[in-house]
């Protein structure tokens, strides 16, 4: 699966339930659903490359480019946490279908912002639409496919979309800035949304059914991750205001969650030492792949002068095999168990960080591609164990819930690495980039100990 791998399919529970005049397309709904977790996962990388150029034509600086990044992903990261209980109240079909068209629609109005802030403001509502889509479409290949063994090939497919998304994304970024303009990131969409949508009329209408949202605590939670990334990007008197605003409300979302019937984040999870293992290398795991790519995206092109799609070719070495990592990581799990291509990803995710150290303004292009697999690799080797052992962990009633945790602290991280590395390359980009590799290092050696110590022992269900 992708750096972005969603739990086994037999670990979450099923919501929906199918109309049965719906029942002959299954294909058709599987497509569907694809083509919404193609497309939002694409777009999670996709405007790294293009990234001077919007600075180009919006006249933007570097935080301006980090909150292009970052509006995405935090909208996602935060709404993820409860919009698998929305898909739920709406119905999976209906909520989709919401989702799919509300991404088009923000797709359109990046593609014609005339200035950053539109453009930022339209990428966060693209990420609150990603959110909403990317359960939903879950929901439709469990629904459509009642054999779980076809369902299980299904969900397979499902993902494998969100790999071959990722791997696509610098290389279609890179591209679509150089043949068309960085606006056709996203108008690409357009066409690509307005298909899912003709397939979704043959996908089964899925049912409502009541799910508790926890309205006080996902509003606490995005007021934190919002002011905390604020802080970082802006810093100064505004990010000290900020970063005041962030603990408030940080405290304030403890507080909540600790006294919810049904809370967003059960704060009781994390007593489990795999679940809090699993998320911190999860989130560690993140600030070195997304941190790695953001820098580099601009390194290609600021400081060796490469243009849109040759930087982005420099990324089709890694990311080409990602996919085909996160398989022979599974088997690895399943005949080893979770913690030692856990350890052998973070391992090898470090060795390819430090290896980075040495690039420079005169390194060929091409070594430096060569110089990113091994980091990749690690990356895309932690991530399906790292997820098995956390589902392993937790009650089957809750895998659901705990994946959305797990997922939505992937991203924030991903999304503050983007605001931390983005100061630090503004003051100084080749000093900034290796002090952004060491960080991210450090981070993966953490967790890599952490990892260490919790490897053979026995997982306790919260």
């Amino acid at each position: 699966m992708s750096i972005d791998q969603t739990p086994r399919d037999e670990q979450l529970p099923v919501h929906e339930t199918e109309s049965p005049h719906h029942r002959a397309s299954p294909a058709l709904t599987l497509a569907a659903a694809l083509l919404g977790f193609a497309v939002i996962t694409l777009d999670a990388s996709v405007v790294n490359v293009a990234l001077p150029a919007i600075a180009s034509a919006l006249h933007g600086g570097m935080s301006g480019l980090q909150w292009v990044v970052d509006a995405y992903t935090l909208a996602f990261a935060a709404l993820m946490l409860s919009t698998g209980a929305f898909s739920d109240r709406a119905g999976a079909s209906r909520a989709y279908g919401v989702g799919i068209t509300v991404f088009t629609i923000a797709s359109a109005l990046c593609g014609l912002a005339p200035n950053l802030p539109v453009l930022i403001g339209a990428r966060t509502i693209q990420g609150a639409a990603a959110a909403v889509v990317l359960p939903a479409s879950l929901s439709l290949v469990r629904q459509a496919y009642g054999d779980p063994a076809r369902r299980a090939r299904a969900v397979a497919v499902w993902a494998a979309g969100g790999s071959v998304a990722v791997a696509l994304g610098p290389v279609a970024g890179g591209a679509l800035t150089t043949v068309w303009d960085w606006r056709g990131i996203f108008f690409i969409n357009l066409p690509v949304g307005a298909t899912a949508l003709a397939l979704l009329v043959r996908a089964p209408r899925s049912q409502r059914r009541p799910a508790p949202l926890d309205l006080p605590g996902q509003l606490t939670a995005g007021l934190t991750l919002a002011a905390l990334t604020f802080a970082v990007i802006e810093g100064g008197g505004p990010g000290l205001v900020a970063l005041a605003v962030a603990v408030l409300a940080g405290v304030a979302f403890v507080r909540i969650e600790s006294r919810q019937a049904h809370p967003v984040v059960p704060l009781g999870i994390f007593r489990d030492r795999t679940v809090s293992v699993a998320v911190a290398a999860g989130a560690a795991v993140s600030v070195a792949f997304y941190g790695t790519v953001f820098v580099f995206s601009l390194f290609f092109q600021q400081v060796q002068g490469s243009s849109a799609l040759h930087a982005g070719l420099m990324f089709l070495p890694m990311t080409a095999l990602i996919g085909v990592t996160n398989l022979v990581s599974g088997k690895l799990a399943g005949r080893h168990g979770a913690w030692l291509p856990m350890l052998v990803g973070q391992a090898l995710a470090v060795v390819g960080l430090l290896a980075l150290l040495c690039v420079g303004a005169g390194t060929s292009p091409v070594l430096v591609a060569v110089l990113l697999v091994p980091m990749a690799l690690g990356c895309a080797l932690t991530v399906p164990p790292l997820t098995a052992a956390m589902m392993d962990a937790v009650p089957a009633e809750r895998a659901g819930l705990a994946a959305g945790v797990l997922n939505s602290a992937r991203q924030v991280a991903g999304g503050l690495a983007v605001a931390v590395f983005g100061v630090l390359i503004a003051d100084g980009f080749e000093a900034g980039l290796r002090l952004s590799l060491a960080i991210s290092a450090a981070l993966l050696v953490l967790t890599g100990g952490l990892s260490y110590r919790r490897a053979g022992r026995p997982a306790r269900r919260s």
